[in-house]
């Protein structure tokens, strides 16, 4: 797939299926973005459409190499070095960060590696891709705090890496909001029961 191709897909894409919002920028004024991996893309995107300041979410890979552009075949079969990533527009004034972090942490098990649950494979490790100083400054803070709590239960060292942003590419049109199109769907991801404290 190359990168020409990957922008047919950008173009192919729909309004989310929930909010019926657009899945491409220009985003409202003085939104964010941040970008995570935590396991299957479709219940990572689910848990953060819902939270409230939330304006838009979509499912992609990034983390891997940029040559050429990833599709879901090539990012399964591990040697693109890309992440299954959820991207999450917000309004800060309502939702912050910090809040978006302690969704993340509490949501999947990031001392697994290269899995989730059920779920094996590169793609499904846990990252956090930061967009400025900001955002790395407390991703590595929250992580290590959850890392004492995770300590003081008897559980093993965090996994998940935190780097810059990279490349977001979008994954392909059925796999946007696809527990929202599909009711049954699978979602493998579950939490450690863990309070992370921001």
């Amino acid at each position: 797939m190359t990168q020409n191709a990957n922008s047919l897909v950008e173009k192919s894409l729909p309004t989310h299926a929930v909010s019926n919002r657009s899945l491409l920028p220009p985003w409202p004024q003085y939104y964010e973005e941040a970008t995570f991996a935590m396991g299957c893309f479709w219940g990572a995107e689910r848990l953060f459409w819902q939270a409230s300041g939330v304006w838009v979410t979509m499912v992609g890979y990034a983390g891997g190499d940029d040559n050429p552009a990833p599709n879901y075949t090539s990012v399964c079969s591990g040697e693109t070095g890309h992440a299954e990533v959820v991207r999450v527009i917000y309004d800060p004034a309502i939702i912050t960060y910090k809040q978006l972090l302690q969704i993340f942490w509490e949501s999947h098990n990031p001392t697994q590696g290269m899995r989730q649950g059920n779920d094996i494979g590169s793609q499904y490790r846990s990252m956090i891709f930061a967009r400025n100083n900001e955002q790395m400054s407390l991703a590595q803070s929250t992580k290590d705090r959850f890392q004492q709590s995770l300590a003081a239960k008897g559980m093993g060292d965090i996994t998940t890496e935190i780097v810059p942003t990279t490349h977001f590419y979008y994954a392909e049109e059925y796999h946007q909001q696809y527990l929202a199109r599909n009711k049954d769907g699978y979602c493998g991801l579950k939490g450690t029961g863990i309070a992370c404290a921001i």
